[in-house]
């Protein structure tokens, strides 16, 4: 179970970094996520044909991270993430669409990212303060 300062910080936000990775050369995508707490997973909209897309369906070993921006060192947040890249369930695409319901007109291939590895990093809790969660399986 993630801890809760790290979900907060993950229900606040609603875009991540996607990171994949094709025959040693890796590329980076944004996607607008909804966060599952209960089973620690992001969902994602992709379409198969783009190039995170494919590389994801083809190695479906993922990374990721949610950043805020700012200058304040003190207020410094993040997470980075590895994580399994699948199709999302049916709980998974009704959250998406709960938290972006404009994206139902879109009809979007929806796809999970669960989670297996996150660091998150919270310089409100002291500076370089780090929390990590591992999956259990």
């Amino acid at each position: 179970m993630l801890e809760l300062a790290i979900t907060t910080f993950l229900k606040k936000h609603h875009l991540l970094n996607l990171a994949t990775c094709k025959d040693n050369l890796p590329y980076c995508a944004t996607c607008f996520y909804a966060f599952m707490e209960q089973n620690a997973t992001f969902v994602i909209a992709t379409d198969e044909k783009t190039r995170h897309g494919r590389e994801a369906l083809e190695n479906t070993h993922v990374a990721g991270s949610v950043a805020l921006e700012t200058k304040l060192v003190g207020k410094i947040q993040g997470v980075q993430f590895t994580g399994r890249f699948r199709a999302a369930n049916e709980a998974e695409k009704k959250a998406y669409l709960k938290r972006f319901p404009y994206a139902i007109a879109m009809n979007p291939h929806l796809w999970s990212i669960e989670i297996t590895y996150l660091k998150f990093t919270d310089n409100t809790l002291g500076f370089g303060k780090k929390l990590e969660f591992f999956a259990s399986n």
